[in-house]
């Protein structure tokens, strides 16, 4: 008896641990794109020798030498970007793989950029998803990041699952299989990316920082990390579209606002997935990140 009131005990104490699958957004704005070609739809940025396409699969990796990274061949300014990636097991500290928003080569020292990261790990330790959003130069400097970090209810190394990054002019919502995990508003235009971005994606190493503030390192002992991306997905209002283009939704509704359902799936995801948040950070200037204080 005692033991089995222990179990219990354990399982309050660890919900994430057996809560399950996210409950059903009701909607799915993946299936409102049609996937694109990489060739067609992107190129080649760094790191030629550490790709392969196969059936418009991409395959990037680091080795030693090098990393990869790939860029979209318009800017947007705004839109439903997506991909499916599917990410290198076992030790995979200090490798981060990314699929993310940016305009730094054109605003250099000056950049926004809203970031899908997934954070390398070590053995028998989650990898952790992380959302970013930086806005006008935050990132090259004296950074203010807006990171929200995720253990997914999934491992995915196992198998490929589709992220993506919804962008309107009133909103950021970033999605894990059509889930909504994470929204961040427009409180303001100095809170807000605004100009065109385009789409990349890259593997590279971040030991400084990316596994537990850089206490372990890329070990190249491991290598070459590989990265996979698939079913590429981007649509709406590119840089050069009419001023009329009207913003793609990531709900039924045109306004872009999730529904409830979409609401009670990302509620249930920050419940039991979210492992850090910017704005509950106690060692943070929050003075730097005024959309923290409602």
């Amino acid at each position: 008896m005692a033991a089995i009131l222990l179990i219990f005990l354990l399982m309050l104490s660890f919900p994430s641990m057996n809560a399950g699958s996210p409950p059903s957004p009701g909607y799915w704005p993946s299936t409102k794109f049609r996937p694109m070609s990489f060739h067609c739809a992107f190129k080649s940025l760094w790191g030629f020798s550490h790709q392969s396409v196969d059936q418009n699969a991409l395959t990037i990796w680091l080795d030693r030498t090098s990393g990869s990274g790939f860029k979209s061949d318009r800017p947007f300014r705004s839109g439903y970007f997506g991909a499916s990636i599917k990410v290198h097991p076992g030790y995979t500290a200090g490798v981060i793989t990314a699929f993310y928003l940016s305009n730094s080569e054109v605003h250099p020292g000056f950049h926004d950029e809203v970031d899908i990261e997934f954070l390398g790990t070590t053995f028998g330790k989650p990898y952790t998803l992380q959302t970013n959003v930086y806005i006008r130069g935050s990132g090259d400097g004296e950074i203010i990041g807006r990171e929200m970090k995720f253990h997914l209810w999934f491992d995915p190394t196992q198998d490929f699952h589709h992220y993506a990054i919804f962008w309107s002019p009133k909103e950021i919502i970033f999605l894990v299989d059509d889930v909504p995990i994470r929204r961040y508003q427009r409180k303001s235009d100095a809170t807000f990316p605004l100009r065109p971005m385009w789409l990349y994606g890259s593997i590279w190493d971040a030991s400084s920082w990316a596994t537990e503030d850089g206490k372990y390192k890329a070990d190249y002992n491991y290598q070459p990390f590989v990265a996979k991306f698939a079913d590429f997905k981007a649509g709406g209002c590119s840089a050069y579209s009419s001023p009329r283009c009207r913003p793609v939704s990531a709900s039924p509704h045109r306004s872009g606002r999730l529904t409830m359902q979409q609401y009670k799936a990302m509620k249930w995801v920050q419940r039991y997935h979210l492992v850090y948040d910017y704005c509950k950070d106690p060692k943070r200037n929050h003075a730097l990140t005024p959309e923290c204080w409602n």
